[in-house]
């Protein structure tokens, strides 16, 4: 019985480890009002340590971030998504291009013009794809909504 105890758990310890799935990037979503109807969604990335995360324009090869917004009859998206972070630029031979990314954190800012006075939410989703000295990470999409305009 001891024999088939100890050959399960020698099974059982490769899938488990397998089953733990690696997320070096942890995602923040807010909003903050700039003028009457205005307001700036702000989606601030956090990137563990060793890891580094494509910018929008991140050169060929990788999987660039992008974001994704859900139609809303009250809300106008003005201009694109800026970047705000230390831009890190490097020649990848295995890509042959020069790619584009951010290590540790970097913000995601995508302004917003909101018809009327009613609360309302901007729902959408972030695909990433993130890489280390090692190995990268097949690409991650994240849902987010986030609560704009009305009283505050």
């Amino acid at each position: 019985m001891k024999k088939l105890f100890i050959a399960l758990c020698m099974f059982a310890l490769p899938v488990l480890a397998m089953a733990q799935v690696e997320n070096p990037v942890k995602w923040e979503f807010s909003s903050k009002k700039v003028s009457a109807q205005v307001y700036e969604l702000t989606a601030k990335a956090t990137i563990d340590k060793g890891w580094h995360m494509y910018a929008q324009e991140a050169g060929e090869g990788p999987i660039p971030t992008s974001f994704k917004f859900t139609k809303n009859p009250l809300l106008t998206l003005n201009g694109k998504v800026k970047e705000n972070g230390k831009l890190q630029k490097m020649f990848d031979k295995n890509y042959n291009s020069e790619l584009k990314y951010y290590e540790n954190a970097v913000a995601f800012v995508q302004t917003v013009n909101v018809k009327g006075k009613a609360a309302t939410k901007l729902k959408g989703a972030v695909e990433f794809m993130v890489c280390d000295d090692h190995q990268c990470l097949p690409s991650v999409e994240v849902p987010f909504t986030v609560n704009i305009g009305g009283a505050k």
